[in-house]
């Protein structure tokens, strides 16, 4: 399918996708380290993070974008602010999520909501307040989980073929992550549990197609006896390009209909991972095996 194309090397281009690389990692690496300084505003963190208040009321009607547009609108006129999200909880359920809230900001949003929906209060609302500690321990979790597992790729890619691999390979996992982390930050997506979901899945597959790649690199070192390193990793990165191509749009088809299809907090989650797909793809074919044959100077080591 690809023959007429095996000519490119990967390899020798691999300084033009290092600049493409950096181009698309810059807003998450910089909003990374600014966050980490102190300075907020850059992600939407949503309650899970920061702490703040989730509404949950039980609607007499069929919860529809409708109902949710005009809650939204309903809360921030009630308090001044923008909710964090509004969503269908169930046929009629009705979940609000904002930052943290006075008691008086509470009451008000629930004596609005229960006045245009005709809601009883007192078996169709509750409220249920997440503080930043808890929100902290969230964060602390989540970082300490993505580690864990980084860690643990490094040690098996490192075991089945060596730890220049390895290297490579956390390489391009850690350049994923932070293309989905620019993505958050322009598309200005909830930052909520949703993103250690889509992160470890992710990594997931990415470290899958890597090592898909990498396989066959092992396989042709064997066989080709003659000729440097990067010429073999140039040849097995189009050895299993179809399959890399074809995995990526077949899992890309359900994540595009369930971005198109799916309510709001389906779409948040929908969005990084058609990204993520897409992004491990590019990582699998254009990053991992070339910079593999940099650690190894081109050279091909038995």
């Amino acid at each position: 399918m690809f023959e007429k194309y095996r000519g490119f090397s990967f390899t020798k281009h691999f300084k033009l996708f290092g600049i493409i690389s950096l181009i698309m990692i810059s807003v998450g690496l910089v909003s990374l380290i600014l966050t980490v300084c102190g300075v907020s505003g850059l992600f939407n963190f949503d309650i899970d993070f920061v702490g703040g208040t989730t509404f949950e009321f039980q609607l007499p009607s069929t919860v529809d974008k409708t109902v949710t547009d005009r809650a939204a609108s309903i809360f921030e006129e009630v308090t001044g602010k923008k909710a964090s999200s509004v969503t269908s909880s169930g046929t009629n359920g009705l979940r609000i999520k904002a930052l943290e809230l006075t008691d008086e900001q509470v009451e008000a949003v629930q004596n609005a909501i229960a006045e245009a929906y005709n809601v009883n209060i007192q078996n169709g609302f509750q409220v249920e307040r997440v503080s930043s500690s808890v929100g902290k321990d969230l964060s602390k979790a989540a970082f300490t989980a993505s580690i864990v597992a980084v860690a643990l790729i490094l040690v098996y890619i490192g075991f089945r073929f060596e730890f220049r691999s390895g290297l490579a390979a956390i390489c391009a996992l850690v350049h994923d992550l932070l293309v989905m982390l620019s993505m958050y930050v322009i598309f200005r997506i909830p930052f909520n549990i949703n993103f250690i979901a889509a992160a470890l899945t992710i990594l997931g597959y990415s470290i899958n197609a890597t090592i898909v790649v990498f396989d066959r690199i092992r396989e042709n070192r064997k066989s080709m006896r003659t000729g440097n390193f990067g010429e073999i990793v140039d040849a097995s990165i189009w050895d299993t390009m179809t399959r890399s191509i074809n995995t990526t749009i077949t899992t890309l088809v359900v994540m595009v209909m369930l971005l198109i299809l799916g309510v709001s907090s389906i779409r948040n989650f929908a969005l990084p991972i058609c990204i993520g797909i897409i992004c491990g793809c590019y990582s699998s074919v254009c990053i991992s095996g070339p910079l593999w044959n940099k650690f190894n100077g081109g050279k091909i080591r038995r």
